[in-house]
């Protein structure tokens, strides 16, 4: 899968839409995610934040645990978008969560007027693995 894949774009669509619906009374910072599975579903979710920043949880957290819960867990690719001049990356916590799930996924971060593309392998070369 290419950045530039049909998929990919209508997955920055999806997460472009999902924003709409982030909880961010504090930050004003309101992000979408949307992760594609290798059975080609879907997953979104948006940030969620909270008086007690700790319970706040990340769009790409959210859309993975949705993810999940619907039984997928083989993630291709991720999108993330924000209204900003510069598009925003994952965390660190969601790097790792996203790379409990596959090393190749491709992250797709955009705004309206920018794209910028990776894998979590890149991001997090170096991710915790628990050895049985």
């Amino acid at each position: 899968m290419t950045p530039d894949d049909e998929r990919v774009q209508a997955l920055i669509e999806a997460a472009r839409r999902v924003r709409e619906n982030a909880y961010a009374p504090y930050s004003g910072f309101r992000v979408g995610a949307a992760v594609l599975t290798d059975s080609g579903n879907v997953h979104v979710g948006c940030n969620v934040e909270n008086a007690s920043y700790g319970a706040t949880i990340c769009a790409e957290r959210a859309a993975v645990f949705r993810m999940v819960a619907s039984g997928d867990t083989r993630p291709v690719a991720l999108a993330i978008f924000v209204d900003d001049p510069e598009p925003a990356m994952p965390c660190g916590m969601c790097r790792q969560v996203v790379s409990e799930f596959g090393r190749d996924v491709l992250v797709v971060t955009a705004t309206p007027d920018r794209v910028k593309h990776s894998t979590i392998e890149a991001l997090l070369p170096d991710a915790f693995v628990l050895r049985k």
